[in-house]
């Protein structure tokens, strides 16, 4: 039988291993994908840490997964061998829970997880369901596409559900992994953009990407900042410091949201006034499903977003990994099979 390669986590807390495996069969649903790359998450430390509960090892990690149909199981219609197609975040759904049957895939009470409910994209090969694959359009490679199935999809959909109109204040905190993206995607929408880092170092990035206005919240108190502007429509919260979106909590114009996709353990604080009188809100963003993925790839091939990218070949992934969790990589790695 043919052999791939994958690098495997043998064990909760192990190390990477790579390893050949039986290029898998793809069952009724299953649609086999030869990988061309894959991106490394800061979420992949879920599978290698054991985070969640359940995880059955050995397990291969990967939710930014771009490559070819190789081949379908049965009752597979689809998706056909040769088409251009990656994975997120999003694993599938039941259809049956009772978000489900509201068409609320998204929130499934039994949502699968790319790489952590069953073997994601850190291999030469995988399987995935069906309602789990995305197509990915003609003009974006797949070095670029993978970031985009999780970095970009989480940004992009949190932003155009935002309630923000063109011409609205829109602040990004954070520039990085997330944040570089989601100041690209305001920008795009029309938003009048200000993005908000800790250093004056960010500044020059932030406006290479298109922010009208950079707030360094290290010299500055940002939402006062941003009250001196007029408010804020939406403040996207990407970087993983509670403090930092408490302290930004202020900045909120009337009627403005606080979206947070960025995932500290802390909680984030906000007094009630603040939130009264400003008729303001906090709320959380999940990722999306494949045909979000779909829009953002397609809006990205439309409007010249991509992701910042550092490429290493697969036979590095454990340097590649320790590269991500550095936080020095500008600013998603991406695997190239």
């Amino acid at each position: 039988m043919a052999k791939m390669k994958v690098a495997q986590v043998g064990k909760a807390h192990g190390d990477f291993e790579i390893v050949e495996r039986d290029i898998p069969e793809p069952g009724p649903g299953g649609v086999r994908i030869k990988v061309h790359a894959c991106g490394i998450c800061h979420s992949d430390v879920i599978t290698k840490e054991a985070l969640f509960p359940g995880i059955s090892y050995p397990r291969v990690p990967g939710h930014e997964v771009a490559g070819v149909v190789d081949g379908v199981g049965a009752g597979v219609t689809v998706w056909k061998k040769g088409q251009r197609v990656g994975v997120g975040w999003h694993g599938g759904q039941d259809g049956t829970c009772l978000q489900c049957r509201r068409g609320d895939f998204a929130m499934c009470a039994n949502a699968k997880i790319s790489g952590i409910s069953f073997d994601g994209g850190y291999g030469e090969y995988m399987v995935a369901p069906q309602e789990a694959v995305a197509a990915i359009p003609d003009g974006l490679d797949f070095v670029n596409a993978g970031p985009l199935m999780c970095a970009g999809i989480t940004t992009f959909n949190a932003l155009r559900h935002s309630g923000a109109l063109p011409g609205d204040l829109v602040a990004v905190q954070g520039i990085g992994g997330l944040g570089h993206l989601g100041v690209q995607w305001a920008v795009k929408f029309g938003y009048w953009t200000v993005a908000i880092g800790r250093g004056p170092e960010n500044g020059d990035l932030a406006k290479k990407l298109g922010a009208s206005v950079y707030i360094d919240s290290r010299a500055v108190d940002a939402a006062a900042e941003l009250q001196k502007l007029g408010g804020a429509k939406t403040i996207l919260c990407t970087a993983t410091s509670s403090k930092s979106m408490t302290d930004l909590v202020g900045g909120l114009g009337k009627n403005g949201k606080m979206v947070i996709v960025g995932a500290p353990p802390d909680p984030v604080e906000a007094a009630p006034a603040q939130l009264i009188f400003a008729n303001a809100s906090v709320r959380g963003w999940y990722s999306g499903i494949p045909t979000d993925s779909e829009d953002t790839m397609r809006v990205a091939v439309l409007t010249g977003v991509r992701p910042m990218i550092e490429k290493y070949p697969f036979a590095k992934v454990a340097e590649a990994y320790e590269r991500m969790m550095s936080g020095n990589a500008q600013f998603r790695v991406v695997m190239e099979m």
